[in-house]
């Protein structure tokens, strides 16, 4: 495990979720939270939390990227791809991150900046996370941080991530 520095084509991916995050909030969304998958460069999936559409608790920004991205290569693998969100993951999303193969993540706002409720089990942290996992684990959080927070720092919201 190792915190990284973004590349600049990741910084640029995370600035248009950040657009999309914001206009989201701006159109009523009550979590307005966006993630990508890249691959090297290339952004080749986007996601928008989708909870609140089926009121299904697992469509999660990132699930659905996730989803967007295996359906895209015709595949579950997505080793050597990277995860880009606007908040930080939750504790399934991590999950789903290590069961698709994505070993690098970079994220705007992130604990302690926002309120717990995005997040289901406290004590856990990404170190805790990339401690037990059975690969690498890169991870860059509160980048740009300051363009975002205000969408998720409303303290516990019990909203859904």
């Amino acid at each position: 495990m190792a915190q990284i520095e973004p590349t600049e084509a990741e910084r640029g991916t995370l600035a248009r979720a950040i657009t999309r995050a914001q206009g989201l909030a701006k159109g009523g969304h009550d979590a307005p939270i966006v993630a990508a998958i890249m691959d090297g460069d290339d952004t080749i999936a986007w996601g928008d939390n989708e909870v609140h559409l089926d009121h299904d608790p697992s469509r999660h920004a990132e699930i659905v990227a996730i989803a967007a991205a295996c359906k895209h290569l015709g595949r579950h693998d997505l080793q050597g791809h990277t995860l880009v969100t606007t908040l930080q993951p939750c504790e399934m999303c991590l999950g789903a991150m290590a069961f698709a193969g994505i070993a690098r993540l970079v994220f705007a706002a992130g604990r302690p900046h926002v309120g717990d409720g995005y997040f289901q089990f406290h004590g856990l942290t990404l170190d805790d996370f990339a401690k037990a996992a059975d690969r690498d684990f890169d991870w860059a959080g509160h980048v740009m941080e300051d363009d975002i927070l205000r969408l998720y720092a409303k303290g516990d919201t019990g909203a859904d991530g």
